[in-house]
C-alpha cells in the first residue's frame, strides 16, 4: 500500500514538474528580456531573417531601445498569434494576400486595392496591429520556366502552358499542393487545366530540378535570388490568381504607444527594398552563405542607415 502510494505520488511530482517545465517555456530569444525590449518576430524564411536583422539595426541605430528577435516562428498563423499574445511586438514581415486568406479567412476579391485596405483595416479594428506601407517587394507564387523551353512552347503567361500542360512535370510547394483558397484545386478551376504531372517537393529543390531539366516548369517564389542566377523565366499571371503578397512590416498598436520612436524608424524602410533587391539580399544568404546579419548590415551602411528619409 505504501509502495503503491510513493509510486502515486512520483508520478505527481512528476507531472507537476512538467506543467511548471511547459509553463515556463518561451519563444528562442525571449529569455532574459524585460518589459523594456523590442520583441522582432520572425519566421525562418531567408527574406524574414534579412528584414528582422534590418529593422533590429535600425533601432538601435537611431534609438536607445533594447531589442531582440525571436527566430524561427513556424508560421503565418504561429508568428500572428506571437504577436496576438504580445510575445512579439512586431512581425518582420507579413504578407497582405496570405493575412487576406489564412487570418482573416476571406477568399473571392482579386482588386489588390480592396484586399490592401480590407486587411489593413481588419488588423487595426480587430487585433489592435498597424500595418506598415510594403518595404516594396511582394514575395509572390510565380510559375516559372527555363528560357529554352519558354522560347520552344512560346510560354509568356500562364495561360499559355494550357497548350502542353498534359505533358508537363511541374515542380510545386509542399504547402501550395493542398492549400485552401489559392492552392492547385482552385487553380485548375480558374485557369481550366491541369498538369501532366505534379511533384510537391521542399520549395529549396524546385530550382535545381528545374535548371537540371527534371522539371519543365515550376512554381517557386517571386524572391528568390536563384532566380537571377539561373536566369528563368517568370510567366505573368493572367487571370490574377494570386492574391497581392505585398510584404510589410506589421507592429501592435500598444508597441507603437510605448515606444515613440518606434514608428519613424519603420517607415524610414517604406519602399526602400523593392523586388530585384531582396532577391540579391537572399543570394546572398543562400548561395555565398553570409550570416543574415551581415547581409542586412552591409545594405544598411551602404544607403546610410537612409539619413533624412524620416
Amino acid at each position: 500500500m505504501i509502495k503503491h502510494f510513493k509510486k502515486k505520488l512520483a508520478l505527481i511530482f512528476v507531472s507537476l514538474g512538467l506543467i511548471i517545465g511547459l509553463t515556463g517555456c518561451t519563444w528562442p530569444g525571449l529569455s532574459g528580456t524585460g518589459s523594456n525590449t523590442i520583441k522582432i518576430g520572425s519566421q525562418n524564411t531567408t527574406e524574414e531573417q534579412v528584414m528582422a536583422n534590418m529593422i533590429e539595426q535600425m533601432i538601435q541605430h537611431y534609438s536607445n531601445y533594447k531589442t531582440t528577435i525571436v527566430n524561427n516562428l513556424g508560421s503565418g498563423n504561429v508568428s500572428f498569434e506571437a504577436q496576438k499574445r504580445e510575445d512579439t511586438d512586431l512581425t518582420a514581415i507579413r504578407f497582405i494576400g496570405t493575412d487576406y486568406q489564412t487570418i482573416l479567412k476571406l477568399n473571392g476579391e482579386t482588386n489588390p486595392d480592396k484586399i490592401d485596405k480590407i486587411v489593413k483595416d481588419d488588423f487595426k479594428n480587430k487585433y489592435h496591429m498597424t500595418y506598415f506601407p510594403s518595404y516594396g517587394f511582394a514575395d509572390t507564387y510565380q510559375f516559372m520556366v527555363r528560357q529554352d523551353y519558354a522560347k520552344q512552347n512560346n510560354l509568356n503567361q500562364v495561360s499559355d502552358m494550357k497548350r502542353v500542360a498534359a505533358n508537363m512535370r511541374v515542380g510545386i510547394d509542399q504547402i501550395w499542393a493542398n492549400r485552401q483558397g489559392d492552392g492547385y484545386s482552385a487553380f485548375k478551376n480558374m485557369y481550366g487545366f491541369s498538369f501532366g504531372k505534379v511533384y510537391p517537393m521542399q520549395i529549396g529543390l524546385v530550382y535545381d530540378a528545374l535548371a537540371t531539366k527534371k522539371m519543365d516548369a515550376i512554381l517557386g517564389y517571386s524572391t528568390d535570388g536563384r532566380i537571377a542566377s539561373y536566369n528563368l523565366k517568370l510567366l505573368k499571371d493572367d487571370k490574377n490568381f494570386f492574391p497581392p503578397y505585398t510584404a510589410s512590416v506589421v507592429v501592435n498598436d500598444a508597441a507603437l504607444k510605448k515606444f515613440p520612436k518606434l514608428q519613424g524608424i519603420l517607415e524610414r524602410l517604406n519602399g526602400k527594398v523593392s523586388l530585384k533587391v531582396i532577391q540579391k539580399l537572399n543570394y546572398q544568404v543562400d548561395n555565398n552563405l553570409l550570416e543574415p546579419e551581415v547581409v542586412a548590415r552591409n545594405f544598411l551602411v551602404k544607403h546610410n542607415y537612409f539619413e533624412g528619409d524620416k
